[in-house]
């Protein structure tokens, strides 16, 4: 079947039709760098991954960007608190960032375009909408004009209070009209700037993306793609101003958008306990379980993350490793992806259907006996993970995996008393070979015998 996609902007699911067939261009909204990102950012880096990933597989080119939000004013103040500059802010939450995405399998993007190395673009952009009328200057402030666009709102299709209410702008004095919302701000002293037709000052944070957008994909450009939060007011401005800029009747063809994340059945609250980051829970659970957990919900709807779900995908995980480890270390390449796994991706990213048919090819791996049958199924379990982000590690490796807070056996004592078990099975001291084996029992390792070798497996 052909991909087809949910479409926010006309409320539908849609064939996707590139503008270009020979390179589809995909941006998706990143990271503001002041802090770990929490489980809920991280959900649209997997999801949009896994589409990055299904569009590679069918077409010749993609090109991937996703932005790095480095000025805001969450930023500044951040910085500020922690007595830090905020070059050394930025580079350092960046990087945890890039490390902790790697984590949960996520591919990086063709571009990562920073706010800071596009200031140029972004004054060229808001001179331009001063220009044709649909921006303004007003106490080195410049705004957009909301009513000089008739269909502003289309991709959120709220009305005029609702636009109002909703958008995350103060109603202040030199406003035209209350929707109106920055393009440029004023800087003082000790906060960073630039300089521009209106004095030194910074961008708003929807032009940002506007011109990054612009500036790596072009005026019009295949597929928008970011969480539910962003419809309004972010990408509903950035359709404003780049649509206002650059006279085109649309920014993206696509907007694509995954649902609100809970957590543990509640809204994420420090407050509450269950305020989780990525970064701190890869200290407790593999990044692949994490990324598994994840996808286990199609992406359009709510998803109540829980680490009992997470533990649930480490057992499923657990399952596929093994059919993997079971038929041995013979070295096959990725082949075709099971018919089913694409064919789910292809319906709007059904990713919940598409681990089911991975469930199917694992039943059918277990079940073959035929050394070719295994090697053609084991290909095919291997290509529809790497459709997905998973499978990508050595079955050795996964099952070798430690909690940071594990203190118990490191893997060459484990190895040690796995040999001198088998030792002892030879010389049939079966006595001292079941106490290795209640010994490692007892510091959670699952013992498996084969014929001519024992494998072992940390359980959590």
């Amino acid at each position: 079947m052909a991909l087809s996609l949910h479409n926010t902007l006309t409320r539908t699911k849609e064939a996707f039709v590139p503008i270009d067939p020979s390179h589809v261009r995909m941006y998706v909204c990143g990271p503001t760098v002041y802090d770990y990102a929490h489980i809920g950012n991280a959900r649209p880096i997997v999801v949009f991954d896994v589409l990055y990933r299904l569009l590679r597989t069918l077409y010749p080119r993609v090109t991937y960007a996703r932005n790095i939000t480095d000025i805001e004013d969450k930023i500044i103040e951040r910085a500020k608190a922690n007595g830090e500059s905020i070059g050394e802010l930025t580079r350092r939450t960046g990087e945890v960032f890039a490390a902790d995405m790697a984590a949960l399998g996520a591919l990086l993007p063709d571009v990562q375009p920073r706010a800071t190395e596009h200031i140029p673009q972004m004054v060229e952009m808001i001179g331009t909408l001063v220009g044709n009328g649909h921006a303004y200057a007003a106490e080195g402030h410049v705004l957009f004009n909301v009513p000089s666009m008739p269909d502003y709102g289309q991709l959120s299709r709220r009305n005029r209070d609702e636009q109002i209410d909703g958008a995350r702008v103060d109603v202040a004095p030199y406003k035209r009209d209350p929707a109106d919302f920055v393009l440029w701000k004023p800087s003082t002293d000790d906060q960073p700037g630039w300089d521009s037709p209106w004095g030194r000052g910074r961008p708003g944070w929807h032009i940002e993306c506007s011109a990054m957008a612009a500036a790596h994909l072009g005026k019009i450009f295949d597929i928008h793609a970011g969480g539910i939060d962003l419809v309004f007011p972010h990408h509903e401005n950035e359709i404003a101003q780049s649509r206002c800029a650059h006279g085109t009747p649309v920014m993206a063809n696509y907007w694509l958008h995954n649902g609100f994340l809970q957590v543990e059945g509640q809204k994420m609250s420090k407050s509450l306990g269950n305020f989780y980051t990525p970064h701190e829970l890869l200290e407790e659970f593999p990044g692949e379980a994490l990324r598994y957990a994840l996808l286990s919900g199609h992406y359009r709807q709510p998803f109540d993350f829980t680490k009992d779900g997470v533990r649930q995908a480490r057992a499923a995980l657990d399952r596929f490793y093994g059919a993997l480890r079971a038929i041995g270390p013979a070295s096959v390449e990725p082949g075709q992806a099971p018919a089913a796994v694409l064919a789910a991706l292809e319906d709007d990213l059904n990713t919940p259907e598409a681990l089911a048919a991975l469930h199917e090819t694992v039943g059918e791996l277990n079940k073959a006996t035929d050394p070719a049958e295994q090697a053609r199924l084991k290909a095919e379990l291997l290509a529809g993970g790497r459709l997905l982000g998973l499978l990508e590690q050595s079955p050795e490796d996964w099952f070798r995996w430690r909690p940071k807070a594990d203190s118990g056996l490191d893997d060459s004592e484990i190895d040690a008393l796995v040999a001198a078990r088998r030792a002892a099975r030879a010389a049939k001291d079966f006595a001292e070979a079941d106490r290795i084996r209640d010994q490692l029992v007892a510091a959670g390792i699952a013992l498996e015998d084969k014929p001519d070798r024992t494998l072992w497996r940390r359980v959590g």
